[in-house]
């Protein structure tokens, strides 16, 4: 059975639920009720923070979208919009107890190829990394923060 680990983001009521020995969890984006795992533990709490601290709209944002990465469907976290319908952040979440390492950021970037997309979120929910992608020269620097929506 999952049990959540505290997370160095605001705390966040999910709306929880018990069947029997599984614990879901109502994911206000995609209007259903999902089991909860470690890594979604993390990302609902992402949705919350980047909705409520950095101003995303939740219309905006976009889990688990499909994209062909070398003849492999693949699916990323979370990706996220401007108001023109382009394509703003993509963000990778790891269960807590997921170490980030290069391989992390091999597999974001990889999807990134795809989408071509400027900023970057990597996160185990403990650990967080922002990257601003310069997609004419493809080169990046990592960020202290991720920027608000504007």
């Amino acid at each position: 059975m999952f049990r959540p680990t505290p997370l160095n983001l605001p705390s966040y009521p999910l709306k929880l639920k018990r069947i029997k020995d599984k614990v879901y969890v109502f994911d206000e984006l995609r209007k259903k009720i999902l089991l909860l795992t470690p890594e979604e533990w993390v990302r609902q709490h992402w949705i919350h923070y980047l909705h409520t601290q950095k101003n995303y709209p939740k219309s905006l944002m976009h889990i688990e979208g499909g994209l062909n990465l070398h003849g492999l469907q693949k699916r990323t976290d979370l990706v996220i919009y401007n108001s023109q319908g382009e394509k703003i952040l993509i963000a990778e979440f790891k269960a807590p107890g997921v170490k980030i390492n290069e391989k992390t950021f091999e597999q974001i970037n990889n999807y990134n190829m795809v989408h071509k997309i400027p900023l970057l979120l990597v996160s185990n929910g403990l650990d967080h990394f922002f990257c601003k992608i310069n997609l004419n020269n493809n080169q990046y620097e990592f960020l202290k923060d991720l920027p608000n929506y504007m």
